[in-house]
């Protein structure tokens, strides 16, 4: 039985066209990988289905009594709210039905016999329902959820406006998988999630009896949990049974097959164009000509997809720097509380560290505190001396109204805008996607320019907080094969051990610092 059933769908933005003609169909028990590069419209999708969007074109058809869940890449939490609080909204109808219900015990003393007889009806149908649906344990229920993301160690009367992003995204999954929906739709969910949560979401989708949809650039993720792929490329959709190795395969044979089909159908036409100019002019011949000729009118002609940029990645360095990159002496960081013991730490030029441990632990905060970007608690950093660094923050935290191309004019003004361009688009961006505003980017888009600002600087640092949140597969790679082969040093927050691990020589664990509970 279809649960989702999306008809000749197509939607764009001004002269941008995302989807044409699209269709799809979700059955029960299927798990979904929806899967394209930045921007092909995977999140905009996701916003038609849920009816955030409505589209230009088609139908979005919802079974009856689909209860949905979604958690996207951009979800907020209400500010002034607990993490309890914030858990126990995804039981907000049942606690709708209990308010009902006690509204009605008020007024029974008011009505008639008959009208008696209906609201007692209505308040046992209610009070099953609560029954049912573990109305009286949701306290434990939220406990035992908060305790399997790692949310209970911060206390669940802890306000959410003082979490970071990684501890926010728990709480909103948390929150969705408390409401048990018939449909998740989970846009880049590991995206902050430490690997420890990783892995626990990983079990959870692989005993999920339910269908859902995934969006994720995190491909051994993804590979363990899905069994059908969705592939956006070029406004169409297009389904693969299987996992993503099975569907490389066959998106590589597909592709060899249109181009050999390509090249036939190009001799084909060449030799039909040929003969009709050679032939029309003459009388004898003129009648095979027109035949000719009607039979390339009638053709349907084979058309290779674009080429889209691929990423380039390839940084600047500068002149070397020190010896010494810094070191802390006793080092204690925070904000109105102390996030670590005293920190003695060393780095020295060449070293390639990664900075693992599970979120709200400090790893972005110790970044920050290095830069000098915010203030220690206490002790103190020594930095060396020629020190050139790019640093790459998780996230802008406001709307960014700048269009891709002043955004870095104006880190570059010496550039001419054909330089701006061409540094654009050897970070993976279209035409399009340059001349647009950073603010209606896709979070792959808007880290490409900000992966570009850097790229064009000379560096012999990197500092790196969680640099693949958002980024597609390709340009995941070929960072990665740009990181291996940089001379300078590198810190990198990031916890995905299949792209760091090749490219460090050592992890630091945050866990081993920490005065939290983990």
């Amino acid at each position: 039985m279809s649960i989702l059933t999306v008809k000749n769908m197509s939607h764009g933005f001004g002269d941008r066209a995302i989807f044409e003609d699209v269709s799809f169909r979700l059955l029960k028990g299927e798990h979904v990988g929806l899967i394209g590069a930045n921007g092909e419209g995977k999140s905009t999708f996701m916003s038609i289905i849920t009816s955030k969007l409505m589209p230009d074109e088609g139908k979005v058809i919802w079974s009856n009594n689909v209860r949905v869940g979604y958690m996207d890449q951009h979800a907020a939490l209400t500010k002034g709210q607990s993490i309890r609080e914030a858990l126990r909204d995804a039981f907000k109808y049942l606690f709708d039905l209990e308010a009902e219900m006690n509204s009605l015990y008020e007024k029974m003393g008011e009505v008639d016999a008959d009208e008696l007889n209906k609201m007692l009806e209505r308040t046992a149908v209610i009070q099953d329902m609560l029954d049912n649906n573990g109305f009286y344990v949701i306290d434990a229920k939220v406990e035992e959820v908060a305790k399997g993301l790692g949310l209970l160690d911060l206390g669940l009367d802890r306000d959410v406006d003082n979490l970071s992003g990684g501890q926010r995204t728990k709480i909103l999954l948390g929150k969705l998988l408390l409401q048990t929906p018939d449909i998740l739709l989970l846009d880049e969910p590991t995206n902050y999630l430490d690997e420890e949560h990783i892995e626990w979401l990983k079990r959870y989708l692989q005993n999920y009896e339910n269908a859902f949809i995934l969006i994720s650039h995190d491909i051994p993720f993804l590979n363990s949990v899905v069994n059908l792929i969705y592939h956006v490329e070029e406004r169409k959709l297009t389904r693969y049974v299987g996992d993503y190795y099975e569907f490389k395969r066959l998106y590589e044979e597909n592709k060899k097959r249109l181009e050999a089909a390509y090249e036939k159908q190009q001799k084909e036409i060449a030799r039909l164009e040929d003969f009709v100019a050679r032939n029309k002019a003459n009388v004898a011949t003129s009648n095979m000509a027109k035949s000719r000729q009607k039979k390339l009118d009638k053709m349907e002609k084979i058309e290779l997809m674009k080429e889209k940029p691929k990423p380039e990645f390839n940084f600047k360095m500068a002149r070397t720097s020190g010896k010494l990159i810094f070191e802390t002496k006793d080092l204690v960081i925070g904000y109105d509380e102390p996030l670590t013991k005293p920190l003695n730490l060393l780095l020295e030029r060449g070293q390639k560290v990664a900075l693992v441990g599970a979120n709200g632990l400090g790893k972005s905060t110790l970044l920050k505190s290095l830069l000098g970007k915010i203030q220690p608690i206490s002790g103190e950093v020594e930095l060396g001396e020629y020190q050139h660094i790019g640093y790459f923050e998780q996230e802008e935290r406001e709307s960014n109204y700048n269009s891709c191309i002043d955004e870095v004019w104006n880190e570059f003004p010496s550039y001419s805008q054909y330089e701006i361009r061409a540094a654009l688009a050897k970070c993976g961006l279209t035409t399009k996607q340059i001349e647009s505003k950073i603010v209606v980017l896709s979070g792959g888009e808007a880290a490409k320019v900000r992966l570009c600002k850097i790229l064009n600087n000379e560096t012999n640092i990197l500092i790196l907080d969680e640099p693949t949140n958002h980024l597609d597969v390709e340009a995941k790679d070929e960072l990665k094969r740009a990181l291996k082969e940089y001379k300078g040093t590198i810190l990198l927050v990031c916890h995905e051990p299949e792209f760091y691990r090749d490219i460090v020589t050592e992890t630091w664990n945050c866990e081993d610092w920490t005065t939290k509970v983990v």
